[in-house]
């Protein structure tokens, strides 16, 4: 014969178990909306591409050699992305949008001018060994009368309201290990030239905006090789308008 439980015992039994079971419930019933939330940005984030379209995808597509359809597959999404990250722009991805697109077209310009920077002859080659800065295309190259030194190479100049400003200079004092006493940010290989405007080294991307305060930002190697070509009273010519400014 089987022992009958009192029903007083059995229901707080029946109560702890459903209690219980609706706090499974509850759980399952908050985790499973978070999961299917959080799977898409999650696998996105896996591959730094999110599929969205933006407005210069034609463009960019052209740009970097892709088939040009405006349509944003995962392999264009990579490529976008891979040149946002070479070039420092943030975030970075894949989305073609405006500050993309002005970045791949200053680069564009940047490469079409090859080995011959001076084509259209607006720094002066009469100088003997001469810095030239571009502002338009934001590039520099040292020349030695006719004969190209170095570069060109690419560059960052002021922002606006800060532009570097144009015409003749000289350079008239280097310091290695520079670090502005305005900012507190080190200026490695500094080259001065125009007040507190110089050539020098910088730790981030020579493509970012907006722009540096008046110095010529240089990536690390190019600003070395100018530490090591030029000199205390070689001229520097500045000409041009970056965009923008």
């Amino acid at each position: 014969m089987k022992r009958r439980i009192p029903f007083r015992l059995r229901r707080p039994v029946a109560g702890a178990l459903g209690r219980r079971a609706g706090a499974a419930l509850a759980l399952t019933s908050l985790a499973l909306p978070l999961t299917v939330a959080m799977s898409s940005p999650a696998q996105a984030a896996s591959s730094g591409c999110y599929g969205l379209l933006g407005p210069y995808q034609r463009q960019a597509e052209r740009f970097l050699g892709l088939q040009v359809d405006g349509r944003q597959s995962s392999s264009d999404c990579r490529a976008i992305r891979a040149f946002q990250t070479s070039h420092g722009i943030t975030p970075n991805y894949g989305y073609a949008g405006p500050v993309t697109w002005n970045v791949m077209q200053l680069v564009a310009r940047q490469r079409a001018a090859g080995h011959n920077p001076n084509s259209a002859h607006k720094c002066p080659t009469n100088k003997g060994r001469i810095a030239c800065v571009d502002l338009t295309r934001q590039l520099s190259w040292i020349q030695d009368g006719k004969r190209l030194v170095y570069g060109p190479v690419p560059v960052r100049t002021g922002r606006e309201g800060g532009e570097t400003r144009t015409g003749l200079k000289r350079i008239y004092w280097r310091h290695l290990h520079h670090v502005s006493t305005i900012y507190h940010t080190p200026m490695p290989y500094s080259q001065f030239f125009d007040g507190g405007e110089a050539f020098h080294a910088i730790s981030g991307s020579v493509w970012s905006a907006p722009g540096s305060h008046g110095c010529v930002n240089m990536r690390p190697n190019d600003a070395k090789k100018y530490w090591s070509l030029l000199h205390n009273g070689d001229d520097v010519y500045v000409y041009g308008h970056k965009p923008g400014t």
